[in-house]
């Protein structure tokens, strides 16, 4: 089973619905196949963060410094339900662009070819969740990518060019294409669709249905008429 994932790696929602979908995919059992997409939340971010992210936050939603650190500490709790430790104190934003390029790059560049897409996705969004680091900054994607086995040093190289800048304009056009507004959105066989940080249970619930479904479409070939004729029960 394929599962493609639109998210932002400064989404903390994005975080979350990774460990749920990663708990629901423990009680699936059918091997699945998960691609990491791009979605910018802010394309116009700027490179460098621009102030505390409890200020930008309530900027952006047009409330007060503590309404936002309040919704802050909403979000925390359902992170810490899911095992994860966020520290949105320390967070370091800015553009997500080349963040996404470097997971581009990790889904082909692995020591042997291996597809270290995963890995990668999981060390930016512990990097900016939980430690602060400025996944906006070139040399710290550099040794994050490094941090997964990944050649830093190409990495770097890669940025200053333009590699994969196509990639992931594509995954943004693709996802305005299928109506995605908002993230983690899970496409599920290219057209099932699961918007939001579904509980785990929801997830796992929809996985079963999906495979169901595609059972059933995979049906051998039933008795059936045709321009030549009819199925007849004993013919040979």
């Amino acid at each position: 089973m394929k599962i493609e994932i639109w998210s932002d790696v400064v989404c903390p929602w994005c975080y979350i619905g990774k460990r749920r979908l990663e708990a629901a995919l423990e009680e699936f059992d059918e091997e699945v196949d998960i691609t990491w997409r791009s979605f910018q939340l802010d394309p116009s971010a700027p490179d460098k963060p621009s102030g505390p992210l409890v200020e930008e936050l309530a900027k952006k939603y047009g409330v007060g410094v503590e309404q936002a650190r309040a919704m802050m500490q909403r979000v925390e709790q359902n992170a810490a339900d899911e095992g994860l430790d966020f520290d949105f104190d320390n967070a370091q934003g800015g553009n997500t662009f080349d963040a996404h390029r470097v997971i581009h790059f990790a889904s082909e560049h692995g020591p042997d070819g291996q597809n270290k897409q995963g890995e990668m996705k999981e060390r930016l969004l512990s990097a900016y969740m939980t430690e602060g680091r400025p996944i906006s900054d070139r040399d710290e994607l550099a040794k994050l990518a490094g941090e997964v086995g990944l050649d830093a040093k190409e990495v770097r190289e890669m940025l200053d060019g333009d590699r994969f800048v196509d990639a992931v304009k594509y995954d943004r056009a693709e996802a305005r294409q299928i109506g995605v507004t908002g993230v983690p959105f899970f496409l599920i066989e290219g057209k099932y669709g699961i918007p939001g940080a579904q509980a785990s249970e929801t997830l796992l619930s929809a996985l079963e249905t999906v495979r169901e479904k595609e059972r059933a479409i995979d049906a051998p070939q039933g008795d059936a008429c045709d321009d030549e004729g009819c199925d007849l029960p004993g013919q040979s």
